[in-house]
């Protein structure tokens, strides 16, 4: 069976920076293209980022303005999200998950897209 293990989270001060990996094992890395999502407190949960199996595509929801970046190293069966420019807004429950999905569109933002999720890292940025 796949499973997926976040790590990388912690507390951070408004405007860092903060790099969480995610690794799978369990099957071939590469057959999955990944996503990354979180939930806020009270909230329900929101897709973030997701890149295909090979790395050479990316897509990211649109609040985020360019301050987060997905990536993956495939020899290593792991992917990367960066965060840059922290904001309180970010505070969430971060789950990587890997994709069911044959194709990828170069959008894949439904969280019905995913068939193995991570238990989640905690990042919370203070003001």
């Amino acid at each position: 069976q796949v499973q997926l293990v976040e790590s990388g989270g912690g507390l951070v001060q408004a405007g860092g920076s903060l790099r969480l990996s995610c690794t799978l094992s369990g099957d071939a890395f590469s057959n999955f293209a990944m996503g990354w999502f979180r939930q806020a407190p009270g909230k329900g949960r929101d897709f973030v980022a997701v890149i295909s199996k090979d790395g050479a595509i990316s897509d990211y929801a649109d609040s985020l303005n360019g301050r987060f970046t997905i990536s993956r190293d495939n020899a290593r069966n792991t992917v990367y999200l960066q965060m840059n420019v922290l904001k309180p807004e970010d505070t969430a429950v971060y789950y990587c998950a890997s994709s069911w999905r044959t194709r990828f569109s170069g959008r894949q933002r439904s969280d019905l897209d995913y068939a193995y999720w991570g238990q989640g890292t905690q990042v919370t940025i203070s003001s």
